[in-house]
């Protein structure tokens, strides 16, 4: 090295920093030259903190790379750091603080510094207005306890963090407890704090008098959990699977024995029946999973509808908090008896997001409500939307709306308000025919005894189990269907009689085959004559012998599932349905069943084109000039000439206006000038 570079040396911090990392011992001398400078620094930077120090933000992050190499001498380092942003916090220059946060995270990478310090220091940095900083922190807040907890959960770091971030909720500065609340809905999400501690944390802030931090906690629950929904499409393609193997089965069965038609029409109608089957699994939306992890659901509902009985926000932060109320009272059968007189107000057409208030309200209904109130319900509904004085579009939702209740309380439904509803089936608009007749399907299976005779459709075979009396808990002692498996089959698999058969074959000395008895296509159908023929107490009684016998295995539920699917489809072939008949059932049957979060669709979906909006329209229409050419006369060829006319249509109208100034007509005096002119001229020549 040169006399000359030598001599620059403390001035050059990243040549000197480059070297220190090099060789350490020889530049000690450098370091603590530079230290003394960082020192001095420091005295006149507190003089005016507000002021940016370039020379500072430099000696802070070259003592921050090389604190490595003199971990003795920079011992102190660290602290003196986190005490400047404590103490200067609100007071420093954006860049100079943002630099500091920068030299503490390189500290915490290389386990220089507690990661309880830097984090504890960071949230309380998310009291500066700085939007680039907290962002900044926010980023490494959350990938840093990512990382903490990525082989293995700490503990002592989750508790104490977690205990530090409830205090920091109830912090008086809103923008510190937004982020805060944020950071924990993130990890949450990220499944590295996904524990009961932490739902509940977070439904304390749902009672906060700062809109936006309530705002944030309300869609955090009423919001879908994203590692549920990757579960959810895993457990789709297992469904998958398991129709794919039912529907081979059955294939297989189909080509032995006679072929004919009418067992191949059979065979497409189940496949049909499982494909609508496997259509519906997707359409399910499942619970969030935070719902299941509160200490005391019945206590938040209530003090949540008080809560929005006295709230003056905006319309839509209402309706967050009201969906909130129906989802817990819906997942944990909640009794909030209040909330239904309440809602019973905002059931009317001209409410606004009217279709969401009866969402709401069917998510809330569930068997042990008192059929007393439900019944209220459902009449200011029919009352409100299902008449004749209204647009066909508002009665279909009610209907819908009717549907969803009764499926999850079916007791509220009285017998002459279901054949009243049942009489719309014949309404010339395809929405209420179709929504009426859904109402219709749904009773069949529930309680066909309330329907008139003629709407309670032919015996298939496959009788509902009833409705049972309000607050009935008693246990069912058969599996519905259960009768088509055979008695004396003891739940041994297919695999164990062949293991059985091959081995007495060995003990056979002659190795001739065994005879082993199949039964025929004749036994097979004299069998399902007889069920066929069996009313329902006896199916009842054959079904509760089977059940108590022995345990069903898998094959014995699939074998339950196909027969009810074919004994369907066989119902379906004798009757002559046509093929807008089963298009017909496919859309009636869209039920969700009880426990789940309602989709838009259950009570929205009308069954007709919707009207689409001026965006809509500009976006079709964009789609059919893609692929056309340009509008107007054809491409013009460069080297032949033009017209004077189409010349004329390029030019700026500043250069034309003239021409097109009509021509005023001339007075008498002016044409006798004109004409004295010309004589005169003429005269000349």
């Amino acid at each position: 090295m040169t006399a000359k570079t030598f001599s620059r040396l403390p001035y050059n911090l990243p040549q000197l920093q480059n070297l220190i990392k090099r060789d350490p011992g020889s530049y000690k001398e450098e370091f603590q030259q530079q230290f003394r400078h960082y020192q001095s620094s420091v005295e006149i930077f507190q003089l005016n903190p507000s002021q940016f120090n370039k020379t500072l933000s430099e000696l802070i992050m070259f003592l921050g790379q090389v604190s490595q190499c003199y971990k003795e001498e920079l011992l102190d380092y660290p602290k003196e750091l986190v005490g400047m942003l404590r103490r200067y916090s609100t007071q420093l220059d954006p860049e100079m603080r943002v630099g500091m946060c920068k030299t503490l995270i390189l500290l915490r990478n290389r386990k220089l510094v507690e990661p309880l310090l830097v984090l504890e220091l960071f949230f309380e940095l998310f009291r500066c207005r700085d939007k680039t900083l907290r962002k900044f922190l926010y980023a490494y807040i959350v990938n840093d306890i990512k990382n903490v907890n990525s082989k293995h959960k700490d503990l002592r770091l989750n508790k104490v963090l977690q205990n530090f971030i409830f205090a920091m909720l109830r912090d008086s500065n809103s923008l510190a407890a937004k982020m805060s609340l944020d950071v924990m809905v993130e990890l949450y999400r990220r499944d590295v704090w996904h524990d009961v501690k932490t739902v509940n944390v977070i439904s304390t802030a749902l009672f906060n008098k700062v809109p936006k931090i309530s705002v944030a906690a309300l869609k955090f629950f009423v919001g879908r959990d994203e590692s549920n929904e990757q579960e959810d499409s895993d457990e789709d393609e297992e469904t998958k699977k398991d129709h794919q193997e039912t529907v081979d089965h059955l294939r297989l069965a189909q080509k032995v024995g006679k072929h004919s038609k009418k067992k191949e029409k059979r065979l497409k109608k189940v496949t049909k029946e499982l494909s609508k089957l496997k259509k519906k699994k997707k359409s399910e939306s499942f619970n969030f999973s935070a719902l299941h992890l509160l200490h005391d659901p019945q206590d938040l509902a209530e003090k949540l509808f008080k809560h929005v009985e006295g709230l003056h926000e905006k319309f839509e932060v209402k309706l967050l908090y009201l969906n909130l109320v129906s989802r817990l009272i819906g997942v944990h059968e909640l009794l909030v008896l209040n909330f239904y007189p309440y809602m019973q107000r905002f059931l009317k057409p001209h409410q606004r997001d009217v279709t969401k208030m009866l969402l709401y309200m069917a998510q809330a209904s569930h068997a042990l409500v008192p059929p007393e109130i439900l019944e209220s319900v459902l009449m200011t509904i029919a009352n409100n939307f299902i008449t004749e004085r209204n647009s066909s579009e508002v009665m279909t939702v009610g209907l819908n709306a009717v549907r969803e209740i009764c499926a999850r309380a079916p007791l509220c439904m009285t017998e002459t308000l279901l054949q009243d509803l049942a009489q719309y089936k014949t309404n010339k608009d395809k929405g209420v025919h179709m929504a009426a007749r859904s109402v219709i399907a749904l009773f069949r299976a529930l309680n066909p005894t309330m329907l008139h005779k003629k709407d309670r459709g032919k015996p298939t075979g496959i009788e509902p189990e009833g409705i049972s009396e309000y607050a009935d808990l008693t246990g069912k002692d058969h599996i519905s269907g259960a009768e088509v498996l055979d008695p004396d089959d003891n739940g041994e698999s297919e695999d164990d009689g062949w293991e059985t058969d091959s081995e007495e074959e060995e003990d056979d000395g002659d190795g001739e085959w065994i005879d082993v008895n199949h039964s025929s296509d004749e036994e097979v159908q004299e069998e399902k004559d007889k069920l066929e023929k069996m009313t329902g107490e006896e199916r009842v009684e054959k079904a509760r012998a089977i059940t108590q016998s022995r345990i069903l295995t898998q094959e014995d539920f699939a074998k339950i599932k196909r027969a009810q699917l074919a004994k369907k489809a066989g119902i379906r072939e004798r009757r002559g349905m046509k093929r807008k008949a089963d298009k017909a059932i496919s859309e009636e049957e869209t039920t969700t069943e009880q426990g789940e979060i309602l989709p838009y669709a259950s009570i929205g979906f009308t069954h007709k084109k919707q009207k689409a909006d001026k965006a809509g329209k500009m976006a079709l229409a964009q789609e059919g000039k893609q692929d056309r050419g340009k509008y107007g006369h054809r491409e013009h060829n460069p080297e032949a000439g033009v017209t004077n006319k189409v010349k004329k249509k390029q030019k700026n109208f500043q250069m034309v206006k003239h021409k097109l100034q009509k021509k005023s007509k001339r007075s008498f005096r002016d044409k006798q000038m004109s004409m004295k002119k010309s004589l005169l001229k003429r005269g000349r020549k």
